[in-house]
């Protein structure tokens, strides 16, 4: 009898450990976020493999089919090769920050592998880098699995004063998860797409001006544009080196400092929310578009709230937003040092055009393809305008310090740690005819400055999302991400997107 109740025992312990190694179906494994999947790919619950093609299958099923989002422009076809060679690695005893889990890159981000760096144009369909840009060789180092590419508005938002947010000529357009017809705000649309209808637990965007801030809060995620500097534009598809950096896009403020800690190779770990209590935050009145939506000034009201709830002073307020000449500014310097970075990125390209000339001949030649909606505008003002060489870009670069001067004045006279503004109005319905972009937004402060900012999704209106950013000191990142994390613990879970085909306004 005694025999009997150990064989029983036994029994049933094996029933239990078999029932707690249960095998996680796809919908567990994509609902997941970041951190805790990297956990249980490191404790051997599920294998990097698994999830890798829980991913695949889904991007099939929601991005190639169903609501067809577009997010996804190339699935890397040796995805599924590293996940197995991860698996090994970890069953070694092998760790790392992102070991196993799965990241998807903007397409103008160089990967040596078999997919290309296109920047979404017809032009470097076949452009294959030679090498990894610096940051892939990070999350490559940190075990990430490269998953695929995105879609992008083609060259950045860069080639046109009249571009369409999330349309490229080789993606063709991406769309809001949240509802189908509404633009998904650019350039790194795809990337925030594909994050927030759980194609991937992370992505890499890129920021000039709003590129990464603006699809976050458009999209329901968060997105961390960090201190010019503190990420390597090296194999990036550049538009300007004096504002361009790549950045995170994640659905929690905790996995997207877990990715920007892999991208800038330092730590940039969340505190605990109350950690930021006491702090005191400028509130941003004059930003773009002020007054333009009252449910915007509802949602940042509400935020405000939600700020003071979890500890956080409020300056009251802090007009931080740059004047237009500054702006005009801005738009002088992108111009002159995309002239001579891209030349120079085309220089070295493996395939496609390889000048800026050439590219621009090549659009005219194609299009058909490369232009049905809008055109070149700003590629043919910036290359026959002025270089970084000409006086006038001097004079443009030295009232852009000035204003930096100035914001950084702003922190110090009212003993700020950070700003806070609303990131973006409700989404524009997509229209190739006549694009109206974003009419609210407050990119602009930290994009001329170089300041990192941080977008998170605040509420979801008539069920589109809208967004607050915090915008912090230069390097300044985990006191900003600390503050996020608490507004993000304040607001409570956010609302996952439906996938609507429309809505009223």
């Amino acid at each position: 009898m005694a025999k009997h109740r150990v064989i029983l025992a036994t029994l049933t312990a094996l029933t239990l450990l078999s029932c707690a190694r249960k095998e996680l179906s796809d919908a567990e494994i994509v609902a997941l976020d970041a951190v805790a999947l990297r956990d249980e790919i490191a404790a051997g619950h599920v294998s990097a493999l698994r999830v890798t093609q829980a991913y695949l299958q889904r991007i099939a099923a929601i991005d190639d089919s169903g609501p067809m989002l577009g997010a996804v422009i190339e699935i890397n076809p040796e995805a599924e090769d590293i996940a197995r060679f991860l698996d090994e690695q970890r069953d070694d005893g092998a760790t790392g920050p992102l070991l196993g889990v799965p990241v998807l890159l903007k397409a103008n981000i160089d990967t040596a592998d078999r997919m290309a760096t296109s920047a979404g144009s017809l032009a470097l369909a076949e452009h294959h880098a030679r090498y990894d840009a610096d940051i892939v060789t990070k999350l490559r180092a940190a075990g990430a699995v490269v998953l695929g590419k995105t879609n992008l508005s083609e060259w950045a938002n860069f080639r046109s004063t009249r571009s369409t947010s999330g349309w490229s000529s080789l993606g063709g357009q991406t769309h809001s998860p949240y509802v189908l017809d509404r633009n998904p705000c650019g350039s790194s649309s795809g990337s925030a797409v594909a994050v927030a209808a759980r194609l991937a637990p992370l992505a890499v965007g890129t920021e000039t001006d709003g590129s990464i801030v603006c699809p976050a809060g458009i999209n329901g995620v968060v997105g961390i544009k960090p201190t010019i500097g503190t990420v390597s534009q090296s194999g990036i598809v550049p538009i300007a080196h004096s504002q361009d950096t790549a950045g995170p896009l994640a659905r929690t403020v905790a996995d997207a400092a877990l990715l920007l800690g892999v991208l800038a190779g330092s730590d940039v770990a969340a505190e605990e929310p109350g950690s930021v209590a006491g702090l005191r935050v400028g509130v941003v009145r004059n930003f773009s578009g002020a007054g333009r939506d009252r449910a915007v000034e509802t949602s940042f009201t509400a935020a405000l709230r939600q700020l003071e709830a979890a500890g956080l002073v409020l300056v009251d307020p802090v007009m931080a937003a740059p004047a237009l000449e500054v702006s005009n500014a801005e738009r002088l310097i992108l111009l002159a040092e995309f002239k001579e970075d891209l030349a120079a990125y085309l220089a070295g390209a493996q395939a496609g055009p390889r000048t800026f000339g050439a590219l621009i001949e090549f659009n005219e030649t194609h299009a058909a393809e490369v232009m049905p909606y809008f055109g070149q505008e700003l590629f043919l003002a910036a290359h026959g305008g002025l270089g970084t060489a000409d006086p006038d870009y001097a004079d443009a670069l030295e009232l852009v310090t000035e204003q930096r001067t100035w914001l950084a004045e702003q922190f110090r006279e009212h003993d700020i740690v950070a700003l806070v503004a609303p990131v973006n109005g409700r989404a524009w319905r997509t229209d190739y005819a006549a694009d109206s972009g974003p009419n609210i937004g407050s990119s602009r402060i930290a994009a001329i400055t170089g300041f990192p900012s941080i977008a998170v999704p605040a509420a979801l209106v008539g069920e589109l999302p809208l967004g607050v950013a915090f915008i912090g000191q230069p390097h300044d990142e985990a006191r900003l991400v600390a503050i996020a994390a608490a507004f993000e613990h304040a607001r409570g879970p956010f609302p996952e997107p439906k996938f609507l085909p429309t809505t009223v306004d």
